[in-house]
């Protein structure tokens, strides 16, 4: 979903939000406006008065009143329900043109004390939502360390050359799939953790599997000169770790 639609649904939910708002309160629901008028007043001299202990029964009353008000309207279940909605849209969306990240060859360097560190760059970001893939050309390799939302995430180590000792590849995502693609001479560790889903490793069969954690290790792991060592967790969706 680009920034003009997105737009354009934010301001129509805000709108539609505004209008139901405006029926609630004169055809279904006349006492609301007295509720949140009430809660606000406990509210207000409740905050005047916290350090007391009438002042905090007077705050913790105002905001149950305004919670239990709030999730009864109509324009809340209106918002949850678009939420959802966007939610959707937005993976369907991502699914179809997923975001491609491409590293940006650039190092910076800063002097501290008698040292310098340098910052590089990433191949991938934390996302809320969408989907990533490392490019198809070629492309530096530095260590993976994300978090997402509701997406998908393929990292492709065929395009890239690991450096000697153990590479990391470390991925926490909510919903989503997660597929790593891995060339024949590199050895590797998987630990994974998931709330429920399924995962493919290597010639395995599809596991189902419902709030577990799985360690796999190839045979020459210890000894081996390059390696990789993949940590992944998720809430929902498939991992899947192949061979090329």
């Amino acid at each position: 979903m680009d920034n003009h639609n997105k737009t354009d649904y934010i301001s129509w939910t805000v709108l539609i939000g505004l209008l139901l708002l405006a029926v609630e309160i004169t055809f279904f629901s006349k006492g609301l406006v007295f509720a949140i008028l009430i809660s606000g007043i406990f509210i207000y001299f409740g905050a005047k008065r916290f350090y007391g202990s009438t002042g905090k029964l007077f705050f913790f009353i105002g905001c149950f009143i305004l919670f239990f008000t709030t999730i009864s309207m109509m324009v809340f279940k209106f918002l949850i329900f678009a939420a959802i909605i966007y939610v959707i849209l937005y993976f369907y969306k991502s699914k179809a043109k997923p975001i491609i990240i491409e590293p940006i060859v650039k190092e910076t360097t800063a002097t501290i004390g008698a040292g310098q560190i340098t910052r590089s760059p990433t191949a991938f970001k934390n996302l809320f939502f969408g989907r990533q893939k490392t490019p198809e050309e070629v492309f530096e390799w530095h260590d993976i360390n994300i978090q997402t939302g509701v997406g998908d995430t393929r990292i492709d180590l065929s395009n890239t050359v690991l450096p000697k000792g153990e590479a990391v590849i470390s991925i926490r995502n909510f919903i989503g799939n997660i597929q790593i693609l891995i060339p024949y001479d590199i050895e590797v560790n998987i630990s994974h953790s998931v709330l429920t889903g399924t995962t493919i490793i290597f010639e395995a069969d599809n596991e189902k599997l419902f709030n577990q954690t799985l360690l796999y290790r190839t045979d020459k792991y210890d000894e081996a000169s390059q390696k990789i060592k993949i940590v992944t967790s998720m809430g929902i969706g498939r991992l899947e770790v192949k061979r090329i």
